[in-house]
Parts: C-alpha cells; sequence; structure tokens
C-alpha cells in the first residue's frame, strides 16, 4: 500500500456514448490531506468522484484508492471510505437516532463498539440536540450534519463529500465546513467537489476540472499567485478561459 497518498488515478476516463465526462485525469490526493475538486457543474465532479467510490465502472484508465484497486477491488473500498451524496440519502420517516443507527448497522461496525462509535459521532457533529427529531422534518443545515454523522460514523481512512453545501445558507456552510476541517485534524482523508470557490479556500490543495480535464493544481496561495489574482474565483475563471481557448 502506498504510506504517501491515499488516491491515485492514472488517464482515469468515463464516457457515455461519445460525450466524454471524465477526460483522462491523473489524481494523486496525499494522505490527511483536504484536496477540493473544484469545477462549474457540468464539469465531470461527480462523475470522478463515483469512479473513486466504486459506483461506477470507468471505461478506461486505473486508480487506487485506500491502496485497492478501483476497478477490482471496489468492494473493499467501501469498507475503508465513507461517502455523501449530493442528494439527501437517509430516511426522511425515521427519527435521527434511529438514522444513525442503522447506517452503524449497514456499516458492520460490531456491536462492543456501536454505542461509543455512536456517542462520537453525535458529539463530533454536534447532533445531540435534534436525535430524537423526525429527519424528514429538519431544516437542511441539520440533514447535512446527519449525513456527515451516518458517513463517519465507521471512522473511515477517507471521506469523500459531494457537493455538502449546495443550498446550504452561508452561517451553516461554514459551519459544516468547521466540521470538515475537524476531520481532516483527526487524520481523515477529505476529497471534497465544490463550485463555490470561498470554500476552496479551505483546501490544502485544489484541483480545477473544466470539460472533464484536469486545468490547474495547487495550494490555494500558489493558484492566485500563478494567476496573478487575489482570489479562487478569480484563478476558476482564469483557467476556464485558458482551457477552452486551447
Amino acid at each position: 500500500m502506498n504510506t504517501v497518498f491515499s488516491i491515485q488515478t492514472q488517464g482515469l476516463t468515463k464516457k457515455f456514448g461519445a460525450f466524454v465526462a471524465v477526460d483522462h485525469i491523473d489524481v494523486e490526493v496525499k494522505r490527511g490531506e483536504i484536496y477540493g475538486f473544484l469545477g462549474a457543474n457540468g464539469a465531470g465532479k461527480t462523475t470522478a468522484i463515483r469512479m473513486l467510490c466504486g459506483l461506477l465502472q470507468p471505461s478506461s484508465g486505473a486508480g487506487t484508492v485506500a491502496g485497492f484497486d478501483i476497478l477490482r477491488e471496489t468492494a473493499k473500498i467501501r469498507t475503508r471510505i465513507g461517502y455523501m451524496s449530493q442528494k439527501f440519502s437517509l430516511y426522511p420517516d425515521l427519527d435521527v437516532r434511529e438514522n444513525l443507527a442503522l447506517y452503524m448497522e449497514l456499516y458492520g461496525i460490531p456491536k462492543h463498539s456501536i454505542e461509543d462509535q455512536f456517542t462520537s459521532a453525535v458529539e463530533r457533529t454536534g447532533i445531540t440536540e435534534i436525535l430524537d427529531r423526525r429527519t424528514g422534518e429538519l431544516p437542511w443545515g441539520w440533514q447535512q450534519k446527519l449525513s456527515l454523522a451516518c458517513a463517519t460514523a465507521h471512522i473511515p481512512e477517507i471521506l469523500f463529500l459531494d457537493e455538502p453545501t449546495g443550498s446550504v445558507d452561508p452561517l451553516s456552510r461554514r459551519a459544516f465546513w468547521d466540521l470538515i476541517r475537524a476531520e481532516a485534524a483527526r487524520g481523515t482523508t477529505i476529497f471534497v467537489t465544490t463550485h463555490y470557490m470561498d470554500e476552496a479556500e479551505y483546501c490544502h490543495r485544489a484541483c480545477f476540472l473544466v470539460d472533464g480535464k484536469v486545468a490547474d493544481l495547487g495550494t490555494p496561495p500558489e493558484l492566485k499567485e500563478r494567476h496573478n489574482v487575489a482570489s479562487l474565483q478569480e484563478v476558476f475563471l482564469a483557467v476556464a478561459k485558458q482551457a477552452r481557448r486551447s
């Protein structure tokens, strides 16, 4: 197993008929870093993350996640990762406690560890006060906190977050990113997709995807210096313009 990188891909590609959604991308994500996968809607971010999670078969290319091959060892990958999709995927008719307990069972957490890990997930994400509330009645920000608790209940090595703050108000977005940074501080590798460029400032490194291709990569300060701009929003505009001229 590679001791430096949690995620590596070589020429990872996904085609849907004649349309190339992800076009020969090479990605290396270091263990314990927050890696931002950035781009406009339709850039290929979700398609890429689904391939890395073993939910979608690549058309070509290769890669490893947590040391396991994304083509042949998808079942092993799923035991090492947590995943939050764009769409809310919990059960709205169950209360918060029931949803979290269900996911802990699905992840196969040993019975002797359930109580401690349940308490840990609740405390880390700050959902103690809503445990008995019906999930479908919660505001979106609380639903996202519950989704994060479920995705991290089994203490994954790698956490995939696909547009985790879409449709969330700015204050809730900031609070959610505090939780993401806390997960990274615990040693979890974070792979997060977003089209909010202000959020990308929290990432250790940011990879810009344009039309399915990697257009630029670096730390936020490196990217801003390279393009001689003051914000990652300006970096994104510059990168997109350059990619479409080439």
